[in-house]
């Protein structure tokens, strides 16, 4: 009777130890897919310059500031907005008479691009505040005018919320105001800005 009890508990260890053990060996699961929601503050530094392809002309000027933004992600698509404030280093454009500077400028701007998982892919468009001030043989400018702006870009994430971009905007100013000895003239212009930036996430 003894050795019977004792074979049939042999044979329950033996069916039940494969189950057992595979229990207690967890199971593999992919990492989740990483998250671009939520909000994000940063700092960029750059350059702006007036005309292609050569952003490092003597005409430019090099450029900095700050942005803050919200992300929102449904699946692999990214939306959201910013704001940003730059300070443009004098970057020169020619008008009737004499040149120009952009001086600073602040930008309010959407957001849309499509994640690989750490890499967001992205372009932007907004209005964009410049702030031009008189240069060469001008007495006077408009200082603050409106524009709008487009651009794009590719960012890439790290640990710890951290995250690095380089971006490209194109800023188009319509009716710049300028007098000079010639005279009152309003002149569109076409300023760009290439700038590397680092993002913190929270």
């Amino acid at each position: 009777m003894v050795a019977l009890a004792a074979c049939a508990l042999s044979l329950g260890v033996y069916l039940n130890g494969p189950a057992v053990a595979a229990d207690a060996i967890p199971a593999y699961n992919d990492p989740p897919a990483f998250e671009w929601s939520g909000a994000y503050v940063g700092v960029h530094g750059g350059t702006a310059f007036t005309r292609m392809p050569n952003p490092f002309a003597d005409r430019n000027g090099l450029s900095g500031g700050v942005q803050a933004g919200y992300n929102m992600q449904v699946g692999p698509g990214v939306v959201g907005a910013e704001i940003e404030g730059s300070y443009l280093g004098g970057a020169e454009h020619e008008v009737r008479g004499g040149k120009i500077k952009e001086k600073w400028r602040g930008a309010l701007k959407a957001k849309a691009g499509l994640s690989f998982d750490q890499t967001l892919l992205f372009g932007t468009g907004g209005v964009a505040l410049t702030k031009f001030d008189k240069s060469d043989n001008i007495s006077s400018s408009d200082g603050w005018k409106v524009g709008y702006l487009v651009g794009g870009g590719i960012e890439q994430a790290f640990a710890g919320g951290l995250s690095a971009k380089v971006e490209y905007d194109y800023v188009r100013t319509p009716g710049v105001e300028t007098t000079s000895v010639l005279g009152k003239s309003k002149t569109t212009i076409g300023s760009h800005e290439l700038k590397a930036g680092i993002n913190y996430r929270f």
